[in-house]
């Protein structure tokens, strides 16, 4: 098959490039009150809860639309109108957390590090023994922003020390990279469909710490985002409490038997972390420069700083990748230019190499003679 036959691969940080059991999933039309598929929703909330080791202490509630409409769902029913927040920020999604919490109308304050830099331990355990005002303290996994990963086994440890509630935007790492709640002790884990479990988009997910939301009735701002409403409503009935992604959940069902055939979190995150290792050795052969040195870049999607050529021009690039197979994404650094590639989805060495072999021959197209940012 050529180029122009075959779909492009996504090297992105999602929507990914699936497989075509998990496309064929999608085939079949569900009855939303079918009870083979109301089997099917509890299964795969079953899974999820397993995944992290939250089957005694957590529910899984899921709930239609993308990864920022869990969080903010989470955000909502779990954080009441009278708490505080400490938001942990290295990068775009820390800041949407707090766009939230404004769009709440939720008290908040937050610590920034640089886009390259992991949250600052110290300052949180400084933080919270200074202020008993703070309730909860919300963090990113892996901050899609860069590729960074925060060190949420340290934050957790600090949160639950000055017991204080902690919120995990797993978006971009759950399935991937380790996340038990025993190890990491949280109220909520979120994620989405679409992410490292290789599913298709439509719908996220939240690991609740059963506790924390059976307290959280008439927390949230919303009717459609109110978890512990959706949660209530799952239980009684084993129904969606308003229309389904049916085929969503279909595709997410079969993904997640072929990441439990993979080894789930250690197959899945071994297959990433050697596209990861492809994919910066190749580039840097090539004179590219990461944003994040490697004890801190997570498997999942890598940061190049843009070159100093003249001749390199990122929407070309773009589009001459593009018409080779390969779909890469642009930077969203406020540091630095920049454009990113991923190495998470159905996609291996084969897929990576490839990507490589793309991007020789874009830049010999493009009559770039050297791929180093301008500060090297």
């Amino acid at each position: 098959m050529t180029t122009a036959e075959r779909e492009p691969w996504l090297l992105t940080p999602g929507p990914l490039t699936t497989t075509i059991e998990t496309k064929k999933a999608m085939l079949h039309d569900w009855g939303s009150r079918d009870e083979e598929f109301n089997e099917t929703n509890a299964r795969l909330r079953r899974r999820l809860l397993a995944i992290a080791g939250a089957e005694d202490s957590h529910v899984c509630v899921t709930l239609q639309g993308s990864g920022t409409f869990i969080v903010e769902a989470a955000m909502a029913t779990l954080i009441p109108r009278d708490g505080k927040s400490l938001v942990l920020i290295n990068g775009a999604y820390g800041e949407r957390m707090v766009k939230i919490l404004d769009y709440l109308g939720r008290s908040h304050i937050s610590h920034k590090t640089p886009e390259d830099t992991p949250c600052d331990i110290g300052l949180l355990d400084q933080a919270l023994a200074a202020d008993p005002a703070i309730t909860h303290v919300l963090v990113i996994h892996c901050e899609t922003t860069s590729g960074l990963l925060n060190p949420v086994e340290a934050v957790a440890a600090i949160t639950a020390k000055h017991r204080r509630a902690l919120i995990v935007d797993s978006m971009s790492a759950f399935g991937a990279l380790p996340l038990d709640v025993k190890s990491v002790p949280c109220d909520a884990v979120m994620a989405s469909a679409n992410k490292c479990l290789e599913g298709v988009p439509g719908m996220g997910f939240a690991l609740i710490r059963r506790a924390a939301l059976e307290r959280a009735k008439g927390n949230a701002h919303s009717l459609s985002l109110d978890l512990y409403d959706q949660w209530t409503a799952m239980e009684k009935t084993r129904q969606w409490r308003f229309t389904p992604p049916t085929h969503v959940i279909a595709a997410f069902d079969r993904a997640l038997d072929q990441f439990e055939a993979e080894g789930g979190v250690k197959g899945r995150g071994s297959r990433y972390a050697d596209n990861c290792r492809t994919l910066v050795d190749g580039m840097r052969e090539m004179g590219f420069k990461t944003l994040l040195a490697d004890e801190i870049q997570a498997p999942i999607i890598i940061t190049f700083l843009t070159p100093a050529d003249t001749k390199f021009d990122f929407q070309v690039f773009y589009d001459l990748l593009k018409d080779r197979g390969y779909v890469i994404y642009p930077g969203k650094l406020t540091v630095a230019d920049s454009f990113r590639i991923g190495c998470m989805g159905a996609l291996g060495e084969t897929e990576i190499r490839g990507a490589l072999d793309a991007v020789r021959a874009t830049i010999t197209e493009m009559g770039v003679a050297d791929c180093a940012p301008g500060n090297s």
